[in-house]
């Protein structure tokens, strides 16, 4: 069963007259209806897949306004899509996650930037930046700057993010250039309301077809000569005319203060951080009205000379809160300025961090410096207050403890089918020595956490067989390279196991399939096992898999002669597996595929079943795993070896012994990782199997009953 989105769906069908309440990315996703977009794409990753996800599973209402919804491989084909807007008044929409989606992307990207789109292009991309995000830490900017894209970044506010999709569109159709929509974490789950218009259908749909091509135009490709034509356009004709846009609808926002002689030049991103940073400076209120002048940059790329200009002339100073290195709106305002012969003092990462997300606290250390040099009349009680309260809180939390917290590294969800495959090859490690192991981007990328510490590097979603190109000729063991089935799909099959092939590689490949796309949400993939294998699986109440086959019969296509599958909780035959790949005399290709379920999956699909067992008072079995007390001598090797969240440890009740004893907390799923490492490992016999039955047939009962007698009687008195 997968995650249900109906809520969200009938949100999108609001129409003039009511009113949305949710979250930031699904107004996005309402936002484009409203603005009759055509067609929608993307590549599943967080924090924007929402949007992906919700129209996916609201196919049906897509259908009745004409809008394709299409899920992509990956991000560059997902930009691909954006060529239908080259020749024709087709307003396209695509989504992926920050930079690393945007590098996948950047050759698609480029060719459609140089001649321009006729359509509206709208690239929705899920800033993950700062120190809570999950990729590195570089900014979609520079992609909007080489290529000639504008780059929105809406302040957090509802109404604002739709109103800025409308235009985003409109902004494209009359610059003729696409435009990129940047959404931090807190943009896209930020909750308020707006006022709601109807969706409009789009004029060229899947309901109202293109009748004949358009006609053969070779400066619509992005291809010499005419790529030179292009580049002069771009700084000749789009710029101004998106300039023009701009200052016209007036999408940058002018916010007027008391303290006219100073100004603060922010990403439209982060207005709610600085709002309530200058808060604790008393320098604004909680309805957003502020003593110093704001210049909201709702669009990033390009600024308007004419209008920052205007903004600074006549001001002492002017802070720009500009997140991410470089610094690339700071330095544009700094020339901007120059040319003009405005002598305006400009500040920026002098005064904040080059580095990190702008978080409250960071802006409210900045805009503290900046009051103090620039309004020494004002009282900076509050703040300084407000920042030492903070300080002084932690160092009283460290000073009570007495010891720094412990580190609570990312783990695998409980039962999943990855981590006995992790425990697998640390056994196999022991046996055949270490190996270099390319890791790579998905779930399994746990892997690099303790206890398992695995993965020497990460370069790319798919593309680990690719990093460990150059090493395992060097190596005297064979190199090991991990991916998951999603990775495989994205980007492993061409870059890896082609490449591999065809230059005769000796490696060893771990591919894990668990069925989805899991890291970014568990969306499907083409080798997700259909309705019926779902049905069938929750019926027999065992693990889903892949009937098909698919990545075994692509693997074979392709040429791949060394070829195993594996139950993943089967630890010891993993074991053997791992071992015999890394000793066999075959040189060339050799895959390993761990076949196992995602668990979150699994239990999205058979709790809902169980729960309808349960109420109609039918049997239902569950495993449990535990470990007996009396025979566990507190070694933790167990725990060493899986890591398991529900297998830890709790005080010995035998007074006579000091080390705790292993125990099962609730939450266990009954995967039985536990005792297939005691086994494939020869631990101690301390772990026991039970089934736990609920609504039992009246024979069990009886059955259960006697046994109780049989055990009290032999329990000494």
């Amino acid at each position: 069963m997968e995650v249900s989105f109906s809520k969200e769906i009938e949100a999108l069908r609001l129409g003039a007259g009511d009113t949305f309440h949710g979250e930031g990315i699904l107004a996005i996703t309402k936002g484009l209806l409203q603005s009759g977009v055509s067609y929608v794409g993307g590549y599943q990753g967080a924090p924007v897949s929402h949007l992906l996800d919700v129209m996916v599973q609201a196919k049906p209402y897509m259908d009745e306004l004409g809008v394709h919804v299409e899920a992509c491989s990956n991000e560059a084909s997902a930009a691909a899509m954006l060529g239908a807007s080259i020749h024709y008044p087709l307003r396209g929409a695509v989504t992926w996650k920050s930079i690393v989606g945007t590098n996948v992307a950047a050759d698609a990207l480029s060719n459609l930037s140089s001649p321009g789109v006729k359509g509206g292009v709208l690239i929705v991309v899920g800033e993950d930046y700062g120190e809570g995000a999950s990729v590195i830490q570089e900014r979609t900017h520079a992609y909007a700057l080489k290529s000639s894209m504008c780059l929105l970044d809406p302040r957090p506010d509802l109404g604002v993010m739709v109103n800025m999709v409308e235009h985003g569109f409109r902004l494209s159709e009359y610059s003729n250039m696409p435009c990129m929509m940047e959404l931090r974490i807190r943009t896209c789950h930020v909750r308020g309301s707006f006022e709601c218009k109807d969706n409009v259908p789009p004029p060229i749909s899947t309901r109202a077809l293109i009748e004949e091509p358009a006609g053969f135009d070779y400066m619509r490709l992005a291809h010499p000569p005419v790529t030179f034509r292009h580049e002069k356009l771009k700084g000749e004709e789009r710029l101004p005319a998106a300039r023009r846009y701009i200052a016209e609808h007036q999408l940058n926002e002018l916010i007027a203060g008391t303290h006219a002689d100073l100004g603060i030049v922010v990403q439209g991103g982060l207005y709610n951080a600085l709002i309530r940073s200058l808060q604790q400076l008393g320098l604004a209120d909680a309805f957003g009205a502020t003593d110093i002048p704001l210049l909201v940059l709702n669009v990033a790329y390009p600024l308007v000379p004419e209008q920052v200009a205007d903004f600074c002339l006549g001001k002492r100073a002017v802070l720009v809160v500009e997140e991410g290195q470089p610094e690339y709106i700071e330095q544009e305002i700094a020339t901007m300025l120059r040319r003009r012969d405005i002598r305006t003092a400009l500040h920026g990462c002098d005064m904040l961090p080059a580095a990190g997300e702008y978080g409250v606290e960071v802006l409210a250390t900045g805009m503290s410096r900046f009051a103090a040099r620039y309004l020494p009349q004002h009282s900076q009680d509050s703040a300084a207050g407000w920042l030492m309260g903070n300080r002084d809180r932690r160092a009283a939390v460290a000073t009570r403890l007495q010891a720094p917290l412990p580190n609570r590294p990312p783990s695998f969800c409980i039962g999943c089918p990855e981590r006995p495959v992790f425990a697998a090859l640390k056994l196999a490690q022991q046996d055949s020595g270490p190996v270099h192991i390319a890791a790579d981007i998905g779930c399994h990328a746990f892997g690099t956490f303790e206890p398992f510490s695995m993965g020497h590097s990460i370069l790319g979603y798919g593309m680990s067989l690719a990093s460990r190109a150059g090493v395992s000729p060097m190596m005297q063991r064979r190199a090991l390279s991990i991916m998951g089935d999603g990775g495989f799909w994205h980007n492993g099959l061409l870059t890896g196991v082609q490449s591999a092939l065809f230059n005769g590689d000796d490696a060893v490949l771990l591919i894990f399939k668990n069925g989805y796309t899991s890291a970014t949400g568990t969306q499907d993939i083409i080798s997700t096992p259909d309705d019926e294998a779902k049905e069938h699986a929750v019926d027999k109440q065992q693990s889903l898999v892949d009937k098909n086959r698919t990545i075994e019969s692509t693997l074979k296509g392709l040429g791949v002669q060394w070829l195993r599958t594996v139950y993943t909780y089967d630890v010891d035959k993993m074991r053997k597996t791992l071992n015999g790949a890394f000793t066999s005399d075959f040189n060339g290709l050799k895959v390993i595929i761990a076949e196992g379920e995602c668990q979150l999956e699994r239990q999205r699909r058979i709790k809902p079943w169980i729960a309808s067992l349960l109420q109609r008072g039918e049997r239902v079995v569950r495993v449990k795993y535990g470990v007996d007390e009396d025979v566990c001598n507190g070694d933790h090797a167990c725990i060493r070896l899986s890591g398991c969240p529900t297998l830890t440890i709790k005080d010995n009740p035998d007074p006579l012994k000091v080390d705790p004893v292993a125990v099962v907390i609730d939450g266990c799923v009954g995967c039985g990782l536990c005792g297939a490492n005691a086994h494939a490992a020869t631990l101690c016999p301390s772990f026991y199997r039970a089934e736990v039955v609920q609504n039992p047939k009246w024979h069990e009962r009886l059955l259960h009953h006697l046994r109780g007698a049989v055990v009290r009687a032999l329990q000494p008195a």
